[in-house]
């Protein structure tokens, strides 16, 4: 990846339904060239997709809750399961392996406390080798970003 590439990430970060020939214009390469650097990244799985940034209060998901996991036991077949049954919750938008005293950090979203309880009791909670749950609420979000500082 050179210059010219961070370049065409570091526009497309910023707006991906920006045209080939307002991008091309933005990192200085005719259309062509710029249209085949966006496709070789994509290709190669550097751009993995185009999506919108949606406000999550404004379609009303205001909660964001954060649990902290710990397993019972950290064998491959445990975390492997964990992973492939949060894959499939739609609540949970973000979610990580961790070192330290817990297993995973992941970010929930819900309409209310309510809807969070339901989540916690119906699903997480009846997962096969949890161990424990803490969660915390989030009371504002101070920066969220999906821009990668490429420089």
């Amino acid at each position: 990846m050179d210059p010219i590439d961070k370049k065409i990430l570091q526009a497309l970060q910023i707006d991906g339904k920006m045209t080939v020939a307002d991008l091309a214009d933005r990192v200085g390469l005719s259309q062509s060239p710029c249209a085949r650097r966006t496709r070789n990244l994509e290709r190669d799985g550097i751009i993995k997709g185009y999506t919108a940034v949606v406000d999550q209060t404004k379609v009303g998901l205001p909660i964001s809750a954060f649990a902290s996991i710990k397993l019972e036991r950290q064998r491959e077949e445990d975390l492997d399961r964990f992973a492939e049954a949060v894959a499939r919750w739609p609540e949970v938008v973000d979610c990580y392996l961790m070192t330290g005293q817990r297993d995973y950090l992941m970010r929930i979203v819900a309409r209310d406390l309510e809807a969070y309880e339901h989540f916690l009791k119906q699903k997480l909670s009846r997962l096969d080798g949890v161990a424990s749950i803490e969660t915390s609420f989030s009371l504002g979000q101070v920066k969220r970003s999906e821009v990668l500082p490429l420089e």
